[in-house]
């Protein structure tokens, strides 16, 4: 799989511009740790002390330069405003990030900028909408997809026989740069299926998220992934295009994403939709200071709501402002 560098040497070499889609050249497409790795370093230092406006068009020049990409002579209002690797730029010299006229998009990519008192660039950030959402402290922002089994589920059960065509094609193409551990969908529910009956400890029913985590790392073992990662963005197994549910209760959080959206998600630098990801949800009974699970329901998004129905139509109310938290742009970038 070819590096950042030499990403943004094929950019410039293919003569796209930052409007041209890169739905047909998937190698193109920057991982969110490249862009933010990349414009941490060429951005460093650069002065925007300009007005507003003019500021503006300063930064996403340098963006445009940085990526391998010519220099628009104007910019068009565009949404997002960098539509071929599809994020957002913004110039934050506070942790308040304010978004105006328009809802967080869940599968975008945001460019935080961070400046100085003086206004030269000290670091950025990149963030998708989803993990935004998460900094939302007043609820309007985290209207999301929930679900729910259309009957009881007393029984494991693979709900879709195969992958999608789009990702069975990926899997059968021997060119592809996709992880060369991915399986099958019906191979996967072979190897978690063991897993029921096991159990996971149970820190409290108020601690999801560490469950969540055990479960992840009993799954990510049983496949063969010796470093997990849990970095809030979906799919959680990467490496599998795998995203996991734990339930304890019947309703299932699904977060701003729908499973059978048609939206282009990038794993692993090939191009998917959210339809192609495949669902474990594992239902799982408290007992004592463990979860026992009982069962397990795998599906692609393709086929998630022939198994669950849809308890809520919303993805997400619009809010203007979020409070970034403290030490966010120290964080190190993200892991893939």
């Amino acid at each position: 799989m070819p590096d950042s560098s030499q990403k943004i040497a094929a950019i410039t070499l293919s003569g796209k511009t930052i409007y041209d889609p890169l739905d047909q050249s998937p190698e193109l497409v920057l991982t969110n740790r490249e862009l933010e790795q990349n414009l941490r370093t060429k951005l460093s230092g650069l002065l925007l002390d300009q007005p507003i406006r003019t500021r503006s068009k300063v930064v996403k020049s340098a963006i445009a330069r940085s990526l391998g990409y010519p220099v628009p002579r104007s910019f068009l209002k565009s949404k997002p405003r960098f539509p071929g690797q599809d994020f957002d730029v913004y110039v934050q010299k506070s942790d308040n990030l304010q978004i105006w006229n328009e809802e967080l998009s869940p599968a975008r990519r945001y460019v935080l900028v961070r400046v100085n008192d003086e206004n030269k660039v000290e670091t950025v950030k990149v963030i998708t909408g989803t993990q935004l959402a998460k900094f939302d402290t007043t609820g309007t922002l985290t209207s999301k997809y929930q679900a729910t089994a259309i009957d009881n589920v007393n029984q494991s059960r693979l709900v879709s026989k195969m992958d999608t065509p789009d990702l069975a094609a990926a899997l059968a193409d021997p060119k592809t740069d996709f992880d060369r551990q991915l399986i099958p969908i019906e191979k996967v529910y072979e190897q978690l299926l063991p897993l029921m009956g096991q159990t996971i400890p149970n820190p409290g029913n108020d601690q999801e998220r560490v469950r969540g985590w055990e479960l992840h790392k009993m799954i990510s073992d049983t496949l063969g992934i010796n470093t997990p990662i849990d970095d809030g963005q979906i799919p959680d197994v990467t490496e599998q295009l795998l995203e996991i549910k734990l339930q304890t209760s019947p309703t299932v959080d699904l977060g701003l994403i729908s499973p059978g959206s048609a939206d282009a998600v990038t794993v692993e630098g090939q191009t998917f939709r959210y339809a192609d990801i495949r669902y474990a949800v594992v239902y799982g009974t408290v007992v004592e200071d463990k979860v026992r699970l009982d069962h397990l329901v795998l599906t692609n998004g393709s086929d998630f709501f022939c198994y669950f129905k849809s308890l809520q139509g919303n993805v997400v109310n619009k809010k203007n402002q979020i409070r970034l938290p403290a030490g966010f742009f120290d964080e190190a970038p993200p892991a893939k």
